[in-house]
């Protein structure tokens, strides 16, 4: 599953600008069949592979790709269902009244080529690749056991991919979340969800992760939302951590306070972090408190785009920070 920089993409690369800038609605059809290669290393052995290669092919999509699939998996069954259940259909493309048999692998696979909504697309393959993690947790995939780096590999070659073609989109802990920098992306946003990957932050995670999927879908009140509690709950659990005494109905900028006077940050940052609570509270919490965090009344606020932006970098940059200052401490 490595990616290889052939000739093509050299050259691409060296007549084009870095991939800092992405787009988030085009899947083009490589990117598509890149996304099948996966699926094949991952659900298929070589065995079943030759067996593939040496029949001819019986599903075709637009007259210009052939695709042989003769075996369903259970965990595209249940995505399948899963997805139909939630979107109220009975087959996968939603065009039809009439129940389908075709909900297994080969479904999957029609759906990943000709599926030209965002949303639903983006849905299968977080599904999908929600499953390969659960598959290789149960050491499966026809039990080999080499199934976690399996499942390992998938993800990072998905990543890659969707770099590759400028996309702006990752998979992270177990969802899709949009970028908007690599620079950014590498250094805030994926440290963050690394941290938070520890069981004790679960409830700060789940918060973080939930404005990256209101930010997505443009829903940028409560992205900001969600922002502030995933900051909050950060400080909570390393108060909490550490038996520090803080107010259960706190604010941001009391919590702020009470991680000052634990000396979270170190005495000899003191004067030159003296602002530090304006900082946070004025680029995580009174965004939130003036745009989201109250009624509108009959005037209709638009929450700008590249606020929500900011609001998400300075937030996860934040949360590194708490984290590893607390760990700093030991």
């Amino acid at each position: 599953m490595a990616v290889h920089e052939l000739y093509f993409k050299r050259q691409k690369n060296m007549m084009s600008e870095s991939l800092d800038a992405y787009q988030y609605a085009d899947f083009p059809m490589e990117f598509r069949v890149q996304v099948s290669y996966i699926l094949m290393d991952v659900f298929y052995d070589i065995q079943i592979l030759d067996l593939l290669k040496s029949k001819q092919s019986t599903m075709g999509f637009n007259g210009n790709l052939l695709i042989i699939v003769q075996h369903t998996d259970n965990a595209m069954r249940n995505i399948c269902k899963l997805f139909c259940r939630e979107k109220g259909r009975l087959s996968l493309k939603g065009k039809t009244n009439k129940v389908t048999q075709r909900d297994g692998y080969q479904a999957i696979l029609e759906f990943v080529f000709s599926e030209y909504s965002t949303d639903d697309f983006l849905t299968i393959i977080e599904l999908i690749f929600g499953s390969i993690e659960n598959e290789a947790c149960k050491l499966s995939f026809g039990k080999r056991e080499n199934a976690k780096e399996i499942s390992h590999q998938a993800v990072l070659e998905l990543n890659q991919r969707f770099h590759e073609h400028g996309i702006g989109y990752q998979y992270e802990s177990g969802q899709i979340i949009r970028i908007d920098s690599d620079l950014v992306h590498s250094e805030a946003v994926k440290p963050a969800l690394q941290l938070l990957s520890n069981p004790i932050y679960k409830g700060a995670q789940e918060e973080f992760l939930k404005a990256h999927e209101h930010y997505r879908h443009g829903r940028y009140d409560s992205a900001l939302t969600d922002c502030l509690k995933a900051f909050e709950s950060t400080m909570k659990i390393i108060l909490d951590k550490r038996d520090w005494e803080y107010g259960k109905k706190d604010t941001s900028k009391r919590l702020i306070d009470c991680c000052l006077a634990n000396e979270l940050i170190p005495k000899f940052w003191t004067d030159h972090f003296s602002s530090l609570s304006n900082i946070l509270t004025s680029s995580i919490g009174t965004p939130r408190n003036k745009l989201s965090g109250h009624g509108k009344g009959n005037a209709e606020i638009e929450v700008p785009e590249h606020l929500i932006q900011y609001v998400l970098h300075m937030t996860a940059s934040t949360i590194v920070f708490l984290i590893k200052a607390e760990e700093s401490l030991d």
